[in-house]
This record gives structure tokens, sequence and C-alpha cells, in this order.
């Protein structure tokens, strides 16, 4: 991927860890700007389904926030511990 976009959206890591809450992290006009956004660097006047969208929004989370539990496993391990602080999360995020 060529270009790196960052997301301005607020939200609670709390939420990641209670695996019974299944809605997504990042609000779903927010994210389908953004895939507007990207889309209109190679064409324009593209059209998507909001199927596609929300799948592409899912499997985004899902590599984000395992990519997020192992940089802060990282950050654990190197600060020779074996379980996942608070802090590890909010190293990882900057």
């Amino acid at each position: 991927m060529p270009y790196i976009y960052f997301i301005n959206a607020n939200f609670d890591i709390s939420s990641v860890s209670k695996q019974k809450r299944t809605e997504l992290l990042i609000s779903k006009l927010l994210f389908q700007r953004l895939v507007r956004e990207i889309a209109q660097d190679f064409k324009t006047d593209l059209w998507f389904k909001s199927s596609a969208v929300m799948t592409l929004q899912e499997a985004f989370e899902a590599y984000f926030v395992v990519g997020l539990f192992e940089d802060a496993n990282l950050c654990a391990i190197h600060a020779k511990r074996v379980t996942i602080m608070q802090k590890d999360i909010q190293l990882t995020r900057f």
C-alpha cells in the first residue's frame, strides 16, 4: 500500500477486551469516507455496496486489533513481563 492513512477515531480499548461485544471500533460513516477518499486516488465515480464496505471494515479492524496486541505483547516482553498491561497498549498506539 503506497499511502499511509491515519484515522482520527477515538475508540475505547477496553471494548476490545470484552469478547461478548461485537460492535465496530470505528464509526461506519468515518470508515466509509476513508474508503471513498482512497478509492478516488485510483478512479473517480466508484460505487460501493454497504456489505463491501462493512467487510473491508471488519477485516481492517481485525488486522488492526491483532497488530495492536502483537505490539503490546512485545512491549510486555521487553519489560520482562508476561502479561499485557494498559500502558503497553498505550505505548503501541503512538
